[in-house]
């Protein structure tokens, strides 16, 4: 079995960040996104493929250096794809079925019983969908009673929603599939060859764990909170001479000795957190420095920012400012 994961899109929503680094690789609860969306990953996984674009040689670089635990091949396109256009670039030498997922969706998939149910029912795929309110930003499936679906409609106003079941991001697929995405060309998967795919057998997988689009900051930070309710945390710990919740995921060089941390707080490789500043439902990538009494609540704080002593941060974005 291979994956394929697609990592694409420009991260605007989380500017300035996304200026240097790419939105998968922002840090949630303890690591970046793009490692909780391959903790999904069923463990005999033979490859991960990731189709990149945007900031290609940081990623490349990041999973040179962090390996995840499966083989990677990363293969970047000279110019944004979409969605099929990246799986064909990508593509070559996929398993039959493979895995499709997005990079920036959080989730509680059942990963092996979705492969399962797309080899039980048949046809050309299966694709796992999540119940939510608000369809607006995605794309929503009809379903017949036996869960084939029999449109497929990318983000319809609330009146033309045929259901409240969307695309959750982690598909199953035949190999075929590819072959019927044009080269060399931006495609739209959804509203190019969805439409294709349809007469041949889609199903929908309904998945009822908990599940997040982290695209934007609000969002991202909601991920975050859920896979801290889950103890999906890759570091779980708050520092020594702190107080606060215990969901903190705290790099062991941070020092908040006399800062209140938590809950739902990431503090990445050198965060100095000062005396009775306090931090909540916020992440801090590496060299943040957040000063004295200093409060940061509902942020996301790029890589050596720096928040002065009594200054207060909420529901912001902050990319990185000079040290004094």
């Amino acid at each position: 079995m291979k994956a394929l994961v697609l990592i694409g899109g420009f991260g605007t929503r989380l500017r300035p960040i996304t200026y240097e680094i790419p939105k998968q690789l922002i840090p949630i609860a303890g690591k970046p996104m793009l490692y909780h969306v391959l903790d999904l990953l069923p463990p005999d996984t033979e490859e991960v493929v990731l189709a990149t674009g945007y900031k290609a040689e940081v990623i490349a670089r990041h999973v040179r250096e962090h390996p995840p635990p499966f083989p990677v091949r990363c293969v970047s396109e000279a110019e944004p794809l979409g969605t099929g256009g990246g799986m064909r670039n990508a593509g070559d030498g996929m398993s039959d079925p493979f895995l499709l997922l997005n990079s920036d969706v959080i989730a509680a998939i059942d990963v092996p019983a979705l492969l399962e149910h797309q080899r039980r029912l048949g046809g050309v795929g299966a694709m796992t969908l999540a119940e939510v309110e608000d369809t607006r930003p995605y794309g929503v499936a009809a379903l017949d009673p036996t869960d084939r679906i029999e449109r497929f409609v990318e983000k319809p106003t609330p009146d033309a929603a045929p259901s409240h079941w969307i695309n959750a991001g982690c598909q199953a697929w035949r190999a075929e599939v590819l072959e019927l995405i044009p080269r060399g060309r931006p495609v739209s998967f959804e509203t190019e060859i969805m439409p294709k795919l349809l007469p041949r057998g889609v199903y929908g997988y309904r998945s009822y764990g908990f599940w997040e689009d982290a695209g934007t900051p609000e969002r991202l930070l909601n991920a975050q909170r859920l896979l801290f309710d889950a103890g999906r945390v890759g570091a779980f710990r708050r520092p020594e001479g702190s107080t606060g919740s215990r969901s903190v995921a705290a790099d062991p060089s941070v020092r908040a000795t006399g800062a209140r941390l938590g809950p739902y707080v990431s503090l990445g490789a050198g965060v100095t957190v000062g005396r009775d500043a306090r931090v909540e439902n916020s992440v801090l990538m590496d060299g943040v420095v957040v000063g004295p009494g200093a409060v940061v609540s509902g942020s996301i704080l790029g890589p050596a920012a720096v928040v002065p002593a009594g200054a207060r941060v909420e529901r912001s974005v902050l990319g990185a400012e000079p040290r004094a």
